[in-house]
């Protein structure tokens, strides 16, 4: 498919610029509510967040790394400097050891400490050497390779496979494709189409995509049933609350297991119904998922991105008219041995527009050929 380079620079840059609003206004409230009675629309605007913090949208320039941006921000500078979209476990341990010491969790966690152990991916997301590999780590850290390969979700699998298994392991990995695909269609959405139409279009074709059997699977499908059920767009709760249900309260019950806030399964339902009652609306995708309860600054951080993603900077300005957007992103929070691309500027390394700009560059090559190999469709282990 034929892509404007300069039109979709504008759109990446919204994806970062929205994935930073979403991520910090979902921190104010991440752990806070884990199990029922979770958040509702009535909490929004109140001081009931981490620490008495106001439930409100959080807009920063500069904006701070944090999880949920700052991996993919080293995944970029190491493509951009290798030249290539498809890194090498290698290249992946050494990328991690240079730039990924510290504000890591979990799987992430353990797989960067199994790096210094000399373990390679895609071994470090062995549940043999790494029991949190059906976290939610992944799902987190993946989305870019998906934007890098618009409109080709084969590519987008190629690219993000190994990225995806350092952290994963099977429907963690799952859900880490989801999003993957999701950010790779959403350069399909057609913009004459009612934008719920077209979301519901691309979380069912990224669906199929991946294995009856998995977990991940059911949760969408579970999600997307919910949400297409519901005569009420703005029945969002009482879809969380089914969730909570079926995959943490009687879990067992439904022959699943309920590992904790952090796992991949219950954040993968949130963030799906997040997109899905948003229905292209980036404040009203952010809010649900700021008020969905578990760990609920990744999946609002991930939907905002796609959400800004589809609807480009424009959508944000409607969102926040007359409001300072983020513009600059301070990355040494987080990982300060990445490149300050700002040196004249004390409070900032990078900005959205460049990093935007690195990644039409990289993915210019991809935007001319289509992949040649199949989706990865392994076959999932029990769940």
């Amino acid at each position: 498919m034929r892509i404007d380079r300069a039109a979709y620079a504008e759109r990446l840059r919204a994806m970062w610029v929205g994935a930073c609003i979403a991520n910090w206004t979902g921190l104010r409230t991440e752990g806070v509510r884990v199990e029922r009675p979770f958040f509702t629309d009535a909490d929004w605007g109140k001081p009931l967040g981490r620490d008495g913090a106001r439930i409100d949208f959080v807009l920063l320039d500069p904006c701070p790394a944090d999880d949920d941006t700052d991996i993919e921000a080293v995944y970029l500078h190491l493509m951009t400097e290798a030249g290539t979209l498809f890194l090498s476990p290698e290249g992946i341990r050494d990328g991690w050891r240079a730039h990924i010491n510290d504000f890591i969790w979990v799987s992430n966690r353990r797989a960067r400490d199994l790096m210094e152990r000399g373990v390679l991916p895609p071994a470090t997301s062995d549940p043999a050497l790494n029991p949190e590999s059906l976290h939610i780590d992944a799902q987190l850290t993946t989305e870019i390779f998906g934007a890098l390969a618009p409109g080709m979700p084969e590519l987008a699998l190629r690219i993000a496979d190994l990225p995806i298994r350092t952290t994963a392991w099977e429907h963690a990995a799952h859900a880490a494709q989801f999003h993957v695909l999701l950010f790779s269609l959403a350069a399909t959405v057609d913009p004459e189409k009612p934008r719920r139409e077209e979301i519901v279009r691309i979380v069912r074709e990224a669906r199929s995509y991946l294995p009856d059997a998995s977990k991940a699977a059911d949760v969408i499908d579970f999600v997307l049933s919910e949400y297409l059920a519901s005569k009420d767009r703005e029945a969002w709760e009482a879809v969380r609350d089914a969730i909570a249900r079926r995959y943490q309260e009687q879990a067992w019950a439904h022959g699943f297991v309920y590992r904790g806030f952090t796992e991949s399964a219950i954040n993968l339902a949130a963030g799906t119904m997040a997109l899905l009652f948003g229905e292209g609306s980036f404040p009203r995708t952010v809010q649900i998922g700021t008020l969905s309860g578990w760990d609920s600054d990744n999946g609002t951080a991930t939907m905002g991105a796609l959400v800004a993603l589809l609807g480009g900077m424009a959508e944000l300005h409607r969102a926040f008219p007359g409001a300072r957007l983020p513009e600059r992103y301070h990355v040494h929070r987080t990982r300060p041995t990445l490149p300050d691309r700002l040196p004249d500027d004390a409070e900032a390394e990078d900005t959205f527009a460049d990093m935007a700009r690195r990644m039409v560059d990289l993915s210019a090559r991809p935007l001319r050929r289509r992949a040649r190999a199949a989706p990865d469709r392994r076959r999932p282990r029990p769940r």
